[in-house]
């Protein structure tokens, strides 16, 4: 049984930002920036604060992390009752254990100190791990709930209990220096004013107690009327003002000088502030909550107060609907529960956009807040998007859950755009519980169709919003519109019902083409414009796939076990791919017409859709703020999809996490193409797994296949002149110049007699060839080949035949030469030529001759065994080129 999905491999997470564990910073000196650190659940992020973008992201944990600390050095997380000691923010470098779950860590020096929930206290040396003290503390009577050293306190901490009492500790000799009764509230956050000696306590019941610990007195006192204080921090770029967080989103700023409330910060996050920092020696501060959002704020305003500089963040309520943008395959388009619609770039994530939240009246909304906006619509539940024409007017139209109204968006303003689409006929109170279902915008970008619950289907113009018909008479179904689709000409318009029917309209005329009744409800449809294929989801989990031309069902397919909650086609319209409420996503061939691949994940898909390219599928889940990215391993590697039998039981998959997956843990099969180990390889080495090729330049061995031909073009056009010179040394042939000094002799002395025995002489290729079969070592012969140039080359080669000089035997002892050379896999390109001029010098002979025929079909073995494992390199480093280029554009 196959592990896994022999298609999809986890890629990465995208659209997470913070929880509820508290952030972090740290400066480094080296790049002299501030870093902050935020936990996602089962890892962490650093970013910096100058530009605000992603860093690094941490190895995955086994469970959530529960809370986390940094020094100068490591950043340690804790999850259950294990602390791991993370370097450079990425890798885990040390490992301590507690016997129960840690909730609070602190580094001290050479130390690790770590709380668990039993108020058990442990002290680890870093380095070396080693237990260093432990402390007992009882619940009933001291349960700690904050942690802090004092500035310039030898060995000293400080802890806060519920109980609201503090106690100060000397670590090193276990001692009990002082208890302060405290103010008869839980202590939740304990923070170090810039004055030594003095500490700023924060309390369940609200207050905010500035207490000098030397002298055991309370300085100043602050009462904050949101609730519990959450966090404190406070600036320390000369400003003598202390923020303080609260649990519904506010933040106070208190001047310490005129001992008063400077200014308020409200609606800071949706939910709790649970990590606040100011920067050092900088007027900004960086805020993190539950709500999956990292902001910065810059203080300038005149009332003291910050202003929003930069923010990073997420869906805070689980997405409803995504689906992949553009002709590109990089945005995806995302709405969610949070009633905002959102772009998340699967290239970058400074690309993502947020298009804002939908309202019937924006400028109320800007004054009043998003909070208190009584305009504001409820959450879309299907939208449609088309780029075709989105420069000049809105390309994204929005249904909203029992909403009437469908509203448009406009991408690349990233805001929400500025016509309503609403038929009058809603307007009376009869219709007065009547919503807009489902929407979709043609492939030209000009219209948009609306359908209602109430069975009314509505075509509107995108650019004026003008209502341009409807289909049916007085409606096009009984019942509620499940779905809406247009051909990619214009000329169809399909809609589905709950009636079970599906009906095929002319969509100029508004005219009934056909009507195909399904066997059950239909939930849903998917059309492929390309191919013209339609994916009707039905209520009995079957899906049904129609031809929109011939307006018949082609395909049924059956597995899933629970509702059918989305559907998509790959691009050339060969598989189609559906998401079930039964936490299986399944890959079906159409031409096939089986299931080819399936696997289970732990949380049921709520939404699904494929990019453009094939090289994503992209998914959301119930109760889950991500969407998650999955690689298509069929454009990497060769994937044999069969059909899988009918009792096939999928595999459970893990989610992938944040960071991109390089390892092995989800496909033993998969094999990472981007690692290097860093060993060194000689040509000889390489020429074992692959072909190494020759150093010389290419008219060395470019040309010899041409030769006739360039020397036809080079031919001069006059007859050569004779030169006035006394007379010249005669030279030999090659690229080196030597003189023929055996030659110089009157020509008066040459005999006029023909010999014999200079019809007889051999070659000099023919001299190697010979040595080498009697050594079997064809070095020679190739560095002697290497020498000459590409008319000297022909010449040899031509010397190997009987006419020429030679022999059948030397023809066959240049093929053996051939094959040594094959067979070792080097000088590739500069052995194919020498093959490809012997082929055409002596081809007549070598077919004639059944001793040459043998020779060539071992040649013919050995060159096709070395051609399929380079030309299966090829293929792979081409399909890696072409999704990097893909993904750069």
């Amino acid at each position: 049984m196959p592990h896994g999905s022999k298609v999809f491999v986890g890629a990465r997470a995208l659209g997470f930002y913070s929880n509820h564990v508290p952030l972090l910073t740290k400066y480094n000196r080296k790049f002299k920036d501030t870093y902050v650190i935020t936990s996602i659940g089962k890892a962490f992020h650093t970013y910096n604060c100058a530009r605000f973008g992603l860093v690094s992201v941490s190895d995955t944990h086994p469970y959530e992390i529960s809370c986390m600390t940094s020094d100068s050095k490591y950043v340690y997380t804790a999850y259950q009752n294990i602390v791991t000691a993370f370097i450079r923010s990425t890798t885990a470098e040390h490992v301590y254990e507690c016997s129960g779950e840690v909730h609070l860590l602190l580094p001290f020096g050479d130390h690790l100190i770590a709380v668990d929930s039993d108020s058990h206290v442990y002290i680890w040396h870093i380095t070396t791990q080693e237990m260093y003290m432990e402390l007992e503390f009882s619940n009933a009577t001291f349960q700690i709930s904050a942690i802090m050293h004092p500035s310039t306190y030898l060995n000293k901490i400080l802890f806060g209990s519920h109980q609201g009492q503090l106690q100060l500790w000397n670590i090193r000799n276990n001692k009990l220096v002082y208890i302060f009764d405290g103010w008869g509230s839980s202590i939740t956050a304990i923070e170090q004013a810039p004055a030594v000696d003095v500490v700023a306590v924060g309390l369940a019941n609200g207050n905010i107690i500035i207490h000098n610990l030397r002298f055991d007195e309370s300085v100043m006192t602050f009462t904050q009327d949101w609730g519990p204080i959450t966090a404190i921090s406070f600036r320390t770029d000369g400003h003598p003002i202390m923020a303080t967080a609260s649990t519904i989103g506010h933040i106070a700023l208190w001047d310490l000088e005129e001992k008063k409330l400077k200014s308020q910060m409200r609606e800071v996050h949706h939910g709790s502030v649970t990590g606040m920092k100011f920067l050092d020696s900088e007027p900004l501060m960086v805020t993190s909550a539950a709500d999956n959002s990292l902001k910065m704020w810059i203080f300038d305003q005149p009332d003291g107060s910050g202003r929003l500089h930069k923010i990073r963040s997420g869906h805070y309520a689980p997405p409803t609907m995504i689906r992949f943008h553009g002709s590109h395959g990089k945005d995806i388009l995302s709405a969610g529960q949070d009633c905002t619609l959102k772009s998340f770039s699967t290239v970058h994530e400074k690309h993502n956009k947020n298009l804002g939240q939908a309202s019937m009246k924006r400028s109320v909304a800007k004054k009043k807040g998003l909070k208190h906006d009584t305009f504001k619509l409820p959450p879309i539940i299907n939208f449609a998007a088309e780029c075709s024409r989105e420069m000049h007017w809105d390309g994204i139209v929005a249904c909203h859950h029992g909403f009437p109204i469908v509203t448009t968006w406009n991408f690349q303003k990233c805001c929400m755009g500025t016509h309503k689409l609403k038929h009058k006929r809603f307007d009376d109170n009869l219709h007065k519980h009547v919503q807009a279902t489902v929407v979709e915008v043609t492939s030209c970008g000009n219209f948009a169709v609306v359908g209602w619950s109430t069975g009314h289907v509505d075509t509107y113009n995108m650019q004026s919003a003008i209502f341009r018909g409807s289909y049916g008479i007085p409606v096009a179904h009984e019942g509620a519109i499940r779905g809406v689709a247009v051909d990619g000409l214009n000329q169809v318009t399909i809609t589905a019902g709950t009636d079970g029917l599906i009906k095929f309209w002319n969509f100029k005329s508004k005219d009934l083409i056909k009507n195909v009744k399904m066997d059950c409800t239909i939930l849903k449809v998917f059309l492929h414009r390309e191919s013209g294929m339609l994916a009707v989801a039905l209520g009995d989990f079957t899906l049904n796939v129609l031809d929109i031309d011939t307006c018949s069902i082609v395909r049924i397919f059956v597995g899933h076990r629970n509702s059918i909650t989305d559907m998509a086609f790959r691009s050339d319209g060969r598989w189609l791919l559906t998401s079930s409420m039964d936490s299986t996503i399944r890959t079906w061939d159409l031409p096939l017409g089986k299931l080819v691949d399936s696997f289970l994940l732990d949380s049921p898909a709520t939404s699904l859709t494929l990019s453009v390219t094939c090289d994503y599928l992209a998914t959301t889940h119930v109760d889950d703020l991500g969407v998650y990215l999955w690689n298509n391993r069929t454009l990497f590697v060769h994937v044999s999809l069969q059909a899988l039998p009918d009792d096939f039981k999928p595999t459970v998959v893990a989610l992938p996490g944040t960071c991109i997956n390089t390892k092995e843990s989800d496909n033993e099969e998969i094999k990472d193409v981007y690692e290097f180990d860093g060993n060194f390889k000689s040509p000889d080495q390489i020429s074992s797994e692959l072909v190494t090729l020759s150093l010389l330049p290419q008219s060395r061995w470019k040309s010899l296949t041409n030769l006739e031909l360039i020397r036809k073009r080079n031919k001069p056009k006059e007859p050569p002149k004779l030169a006035q010179v006394p007379f010249f040394l005669p030279t030999l042939p090659g690229l080196e110049l030597k003189f023929a000094t055996s030659e110089l002799k009157d020509s008066s002395e040459a005999s006029r007699i023909l010999q014999i025995d200079a019809l007889a002489e051999t070659s000099e290729l023919c001299n190697y060839l010979s040595r080498a079969e009697e050594t079997r070592d064809y070095m020679p012969v190739l560095l002697f080949m290497k020498e000459l140039g590409p008319s000297a080359i022909d010449t040899q080669i031509r010397s190997l035949s009987p006419i020429g000089g030679g022999s059948v035997h030397m023809m066959i002892y240049f093929i053996q030469f051939l094959n040594s050379e094959l067979s070792s896999k080097q000088d590739y390109q500069l052995v194919q030529a020498y093959l490809g001029l012997f082929l055409k010098i002596h081809g007549e002979l070598l077919t004639k001759d059944s001793d040459l025929t043998g020779e060539l079909e071992t040649l013919q073995r050995i060159q096709t065994t070395a051609w399929k494992e380079l030309n299966k390199k090829f293929n792979q480093s081409a399909c890696i080129v072409n999704y990097l280029k893909n993904a750069t554009i």
